[in-house]
Parts: C-alpha cells; sequence; structure tokens
C-alpha cells in the first residue's frame, strides 16, 4: 500500500521533516512492506524555508541579522528561480529568546533578509509568516528597508509595539522587490482577534501589556492609513504581530501559506497516488480546523476518497469535528506515551511508537 506521510512541524520539537521521518520509521516497523510517500509541509511558519528547500531545490543562503531582542542571529533563506522564500520566524521568532517580550521586540531582521534578497538580485519575496515573537505591526522591518517612523518631534521611536503609540508619522519605503506575505492566520490588526488579543499571550503579554500593545497598534493603524496605505481592516493584517500588515502597506499580495505549500510540493500529485494520508502537527486544535495544514490535506484526500489520519503531540479536536474536514482518526502521542512530559522528552521516539502502532491497527482494521 502506498502511504502518504505529510506533517507539518511539531511545536519547536520537531521540524516537519524530522515529524516525516519519525512517522516513517515507527510506520516501517510494522508494515515493511507498504510504499511511504514523504511530503513535509509548512504553512509560513517554521520550516518554510527547509520544505521548500525539500521539494524545488535552488540555493540556501545565511545571513547575520538583528533578532528580536536586538542580538544577532544567522538565518537561512532559499533563492529559487529569481523568487526569495523567506522565513520570518529565523529573524524575529519566538523560539530565538528565552525572554518573551512582544512590547520591545522587533522585524527589524525580516527587513534586512529582504534587503538581502534583493542584493542578491532577486526579483520576489516570499515571506512566510508565523511563529514570530513581536508585535511590532512590521515597523521594523520598514525601518530596515530604509523606512522612518516617527514621534511628534520628528525623532525615532524605540522598537516594539507599545513605543508605537508615540508614533506620529511613517515614511514609507519602495521594498525594491515584489512581496508576498505566506500565512493561513487571517486575523485583522485590531480587536478582540487581533494581533496582540489573539497572540500577545502565548508571546508573553499579559493583560495591561494587551492593552499597551493593542494602543500601539491602534495609532501604528492611524499612521499608516495617514500616508495611504489603510491596513486596519484587511485578512492577514494581524499576522505575525503586525507583521502582516507592515508588508500590506508595502504593497505586498497576501497569500494562503498551505496552498502555496501544497502547488510547490506537489501534494496533490501525491494524493493521487497515495492509499492512505497522514498528517500531524504539535496540537490538534480548533485552530487547525481554520484553514491550516491538516485540513489541506484531509480535503485534497477527501477529494479523492483517501482516507485521512491525524498523529498529533496532542489532539483535543472530537471525532465529529475532525470528521467534517475528512479526518478518520486522529491519535495523540501524548496519550500514547503516558504523558506530555514523557512524550516531549523523545518527541521523535514516541512518535515513531505512536506510528507503529496505528500501522498494525489500519492494517488488522482492513485485514492485511
Amino acid at each position: 500500500m502506498r502511504v502518504l506521510v505529510a506533517p507539518d512541524c511539531f511545536g519547536g520539537t520537531l521540524t516537519a521533516r524530522e515529524a516525516a521521518e519519525a512517522i516513517a520509521t515507527g510506520w516501517r516497523r510494522t508494515a515493511p512492506a507498504d510504499e511511504l510517500l514523504l511530503r513535509p509541509l509548512a504553512d509560513g511558519g517554521p520550516g518554510f524555508v527547509e520544505v521548500l528547500h525539500g521539494a524545488l531545490g535552488g540555493d540556501i543562503h545565511e545571513a547575520r541579522v538583528t533578532g528580536p531582542l536586538g542580538q544577532t542571529v544567522t538565518a537561512r533563506w532559499l533563492a529559487h528561480d529569481g523568487t526569495a522564500y523567506i522565513e520570518s520566524a529565523q529573524a524575529c521568532g519566538l523560539h530565538l529568546t528565552d525572554r518573551r517580550d512582544p512590547e520591545t521586540s522587533t522585524t527589524y531582521g525580516v527587513g534586512e533578509l529582504i534587503a538581502a534578497a534583493r542584493a542578491a538580485g532577486m526579483t520576489t519575496a516570499v515571506v512566510g509568516l508565523g511563529g514570530s515573537g513581536t508585535t511590532d505591526g512590521g515597523a521594523g522591518m520598514i525601518r530596515a528597508l530604509g523606512g522612518h517612523v516617527t514621534d511628534d518631534t520628528g525623532s525615532p521611536i524605540g522598537p516594539g509595539g507599545t513605543d508605537l503609540k508615540r508614533a506620529a508619522d511613517v515614511l514609507l519605503p519602495d521594498a525594491g522587490i515584489a512581496l508576498v506575505a505566506a500565512s493561513d492566520v487571517e486575523n485583522p490588526l485590531l480587536g478582540r482577534h487581533g494581533a496582540a488579543h489573539t497572540f500577545g499571550p502565548q508571546k508573553g503579554a499579559d493583560e495591561h501589556a494587551v492593552e499597551r500593545l493593542e494602543a500601539g497598534l491602534a495609532r501604528w493603524a492611524d499612521v499608516l492609513k495617514g500616508a495611504g496605505q489603510d491596513v486596519r481592516d484587511r485578512p492577514g493584517a494581524g499576522a505575525a504581530g503586525g507583521l502582516g500588515a507592515g508588508l500590506l502597506a508595502l504593497g505586498a499580495e497576501f497569500t494562503s501559506g498551505s496552498a502555496l505549500v501544497r502547488t510547490l510540493t506537489k501534494l496533490d500529485e501525491a494524493l493521487d497516488q497515495a492509499r492512505l494520508a497522514i498528517t500531524g502537527e504539535g496540537s490538534f486544535d480548533w485552530q487547525s480546523l481554520r484553514g491550516k495544514l491538516i485540513t489541506a490535506v484531509a480535503a485534497g484526500a477527501a477529494e479523492r476518497g483517501v482516507p485521512c489520519l491525524v498523529l498529533a503531540g496532542q489532539v483535543s479536536v472530537g471525532r465529529r469535528e475532525a470528521g467534517a474536514v475528512g479526518i478518520e482518526q486522529s491519535y495523540a502521542v501524548a496519550d500514547h506515551a503516558g504523558s506530555v512530559a514523557a512524550a516531549m522528552a523523545d518527541p521523535a521516539g514516541t512518535l515513531a511508537a505512536l506510528a507503529a502502532e496505528v500501522a498494525g491497527e489500519w492494517s488488522r482494521a482492513n485485514g492485511r
């Protein structure tokens, strides 16, 4: 039997490629005769560059850029056929610092990566959004590309989202390269579903910090509107702590990260060949049902009458809700390992062990 293995990354423990290999390792223990097609996936967040490099080839470039708290970090981007694929999390990701501080963290390094791609002769930069530790509305990126954000005295404001409340004027630069923002987050910049309220807490913001960030982003929206770029209510403006808003203000096209990766990795061609699809991520929860990669794989499988299974670190989606998006069964590594701690202690090993058990269960249920 031909089995498609197409997971996303597992929340800071396994890259998509590592997760696919772990699932394949476990599956082969129980069903060695099965042919496995590995298609690791990403929706614009962590793993975006690695996944596309594996699918497209191309050249990996490294750049020393400004990290979220001003430290220097090494970030990788992919050059392929005149297009640069940039993973914003490599410059401003939550994983790059032990101190979570969305009030002062910056997207400056993302702008430096775009500038590096432009200097290398790329004509388009596709910026994957996700996994950021920032909430600065993309102001840092704009400054790195030659723009200016100043207060009412004409002085530059500080980095981060909270100081945006002092913004009075912005000079938007010409990026000098066509921009595409790739994300499956369609949150607006402001409000209950906006960047501060939805994503601020996971980046370390308490309720008071969330309100300060909201005030800063509201002021930022006014300043961008004054510069002729009203992005306040545009879908995706709240992605990556408002980095989506900054990209939109620079004229970026907004696109679905999972749809882009689905096309570039030739996921549909792999689904055409498969009799079973397996996908997964760190946490299979309600957000997974809102157009993320798991639903892309499940939808593609359902179109072909191919059953789809989910192997995830944790599962909080009910069987009925999962079934509604085309998922036949979902399994949690934490349940199989006995606890979240046990799963986290050996993420690849416990995922492989779960895959081995699921392969046996699937074989028995289908008379193999």
